[in-house]
């Protein structure tokens, strides 16, 4: 029977073993025909699937849009649309998409559904914390999101998706006061003393602490201070601009300091030629910035030395959530201690008051000082030999690449 004008042309391609369904859907702004195609093993199922192609083409979409799947726009999101993230985000949403790969990767993007995600989400949440339910939902929202910007689906249906609730995840604990005493007053031969010490006392961010450089520390003011204006994220900022404080340093984490300028100094020395200057406090044997795995595994021998705790129980950022503890339990209100640590919620004031001026805040020092007092923690300890420079009797700091 003889095709309507308008319906197009099926024929037999013999090449291929197939019927392939073309038509003219319009002339691009040159006057050229733009042509659609469908392709199946009866004419029937080639006009199918031109009609469904023309569909495309009349919402916008482009040109194999439907034959695009999960697992494609994933990388793509992955390779292009990430933009200016840290090389740890990257590396975390790498590790997620994995998850979405192995479940839906092979899911045609155009007949993804909300209840594909939730039936991947459920499965997810038998093994995994409801916090990375949500992060991999949003690797795959984001990627969905890339794809309706391109024209290769209409929709992002992630977005329709109820997240489930996923096992408890490890809860973030602080030291008890005793604890605390014990970790400062038994870590002193380790070379992870200093950053333990300033840690602890000061509130610092663990990316804060790895990104300090000895420009930004002043053991000379009166009181001593650390400017917290830098991180090691992709940035080099802070977390947050509020998060920008100068803070006063509590004796103890003073002597630290100190004792941490010593040991760097003799680490260059015996580096000679090989020494790396980065100006960072806490650095390798050989000057290199240290990276999270460097800091987890020296914090975690450092405690092997204090009894009253589990190494394999503790992460360096705890030290910045018993800082908090401690300050709560010496009374301060909870304003100040967003304050110190560089919380965005405290008052519009004072938020305003310290970007614009920068004030030098003593709370934490204060509060620190009547905590751990130079007699407790032993007044001559830095004068012992035990306490001495690297390869004086102290396990020495990891090498470059360790």
């Amino acid at each position: 029977m003889r095709r309507l004008r308008g319906e197009g042309t099926v024929y037999w391609d013999e090449k291929r073993r197939r019927f392939i369904a073309t038509r003219i859907v319009g002339y691009d702004d040159r006057g050229r025909e733009i042509r659609r195609k469908g392709s199946g093993t009866s004419r029937s199922a080639a006009l199918t699937a031109l009609n469904r192609r023309i569909r495309d083409y009349e919402k916008g979409l482009a040109a194999g849009a439907d034959k695009t799947t999960v697992a494609d726009a994933v990388r793509d999101w992955l390779t292009y649309g990430q933009g200016q993230v840290d090389s740890q985000t990257v590396k975390t949403r790498e590790h997620l998409s994995v998850h979405i790969v192995a479940d839906i990767g092979d899911v045609l993007l155009r007949k993804l559904t909300a209840k594909h995600v939730e039936k991947f989400l459920a499965s997810l949440a038998k093994t995994h914390s409801t916090r990375t339910l949500a992060d991999t939902k949003a690797v795959l929202s984001n990627a969905v999101k890339r794809a309706v910007a391109r024209d290769i689906v209409d929709r992002n249906v992630v977005e329709f998706a109820i997240t489930p609730r996923g096992k408890a995840g490890r809860k973030s604990k602080s030291l008890t006061e005793k604890q605390a005493l014990d970790v400062l007053s038994l870590t002193k031969g380790h070379w992870m003393y200093p950053y333990i010490a300033v840690s602890m006392l000061v509130g610092i961010r663990t990316e804060e602490m790895r990104a300090l450089t000895w420009d930004h520390v002043d053991l000379d003011a009166v009181p001593p201070v650390i400017e917290v204006w830098r991180s090691v994220r992709k940035s080099g900022d802070t977390k947050t601009k509020k998060s920008r404080r100068t803070l006063a340093i509590p004796d103890v984490a003073v002597q630290a300091l100190r004792r941490r300028q010593r040991e760097q100094e003799g680490d260059r020395a015996r580096a000679g030629s090989q020494w790396k200057e980065t100006g960072l406090v806490f650095t390798t044997s050989l000057g290199t910035g240290l990276d999270a795995a460097n800091v987890r595994r020296a914090f975690r021998s450092a405690l092997k030395q204090v009894p009253s705790v589990d190494p394999a129980d503790w992460t360096p950022r705890e030290l910045r959530h018993s800082f908090v503890s401690l300050m709560s339990a010496g009374g301060a209100a909870v304003e100040q201690i967003a304050h110190v640590v560089g919380h965005s919620d405290t008052s519009t004031t004072e938020r305003i008051y310290r970007h614009e001026l920068r004030p030098v805040i003593h709370t934490g020092a204060t509060f620190m000082n009547g905590f751990a007092i130079v007699e407790d923690i032993g007044p001559d300890w830095h004068m012992d030999p035990l306490f001495k420079m690297p390869g004086a009797g102290q396990q020495a700091p990891p090498t470059e690449g360790a």
